[in-house]
């Protein structure tokens, strides 16, 4: 889910590039629901211009969805929304029936729990944005790093609070990192041999 970071009083959010380029998506009333901020997606999405094409995703804690949308609209050959919330997950199809989307998958589930009852797939790009100080950064990165859940050319996108410490497993590394406001962004990756 996403964190609020600023009041919208649309109640939606535009997608900044791609073939859906200018589009407006709505997003569910829930309480902190807000989509990542056009500045920090254009950013994102500048430093993972060359990985996105064809590339497998997975947006954990998907409230709007903002960043999932986004990566299928540039081309994404697959993603899966993760959104525990089952009017949120609603929305989220709803928004992939409007935009007549078949490559994206919605599942209502628990990022956390998923993570650990599902078979590990290899995803080229991971999405972690979870609700702030829950402590949920810290156990999502932990089993990311236990499971096969990364492929091998993996990047990893985590958006905390600013204030969070930043205690990666072994074998991981930051590759970018930038702050706007509040919050802390970042694109890691997970050296597999």
């Amino acid at each position: 889910m996403r964190q609020k970071r600023q009041t919208s009083a649309s109640g939606d959010y535009r997608i900044i590039g791609g073939q859906w380029r200018g589009r407006r998506l709505p997003v569910a009333d829930s309480p902190g629901l807000r989509p990542t901020t056009d500045r920090v997606r254009e950013t994102l999405f500048n430093w993972l211009q060359w990985d996105i094409t064809d590339a497998r995703v997975l947006d954990l804690f998907a409230g709007s969805g903002s960043l999932g949308f986004e990566a299928a609209s540039r081309g994404a050959a697959q993603v899966t929304l993760i959104e525990a919330v089952k009017s949120v997950s609603k929305q989220l199809q709803n928004n992939v029936t409007l935009l007549s989307s078949e490559n994206i998958d919605v599942i209502t589930h628990n990022a956390l729990d998923w993570l650990q009852t599902q078979s590990a797939e290899a995803y080229d790009i991971v999405f972690i944005d979870p609700p702030f100080r829950e402590g949920l950064a810290d156990k999502t990165l932990k089993l990311l790093d236990e499971g096969k859940w990364l492929a091998a050319d993996n990047q990893v996108y985590l958006e905390t609070e600013k204030e969070w410490p930043l205690k990666l497993p072994a074998n991981w590394r930051v590759t970018k990192e930038k702050t706007h406001g509040q919050v802390c962004f970042r694109l890691l990756t997970k050296d597999i041999a």
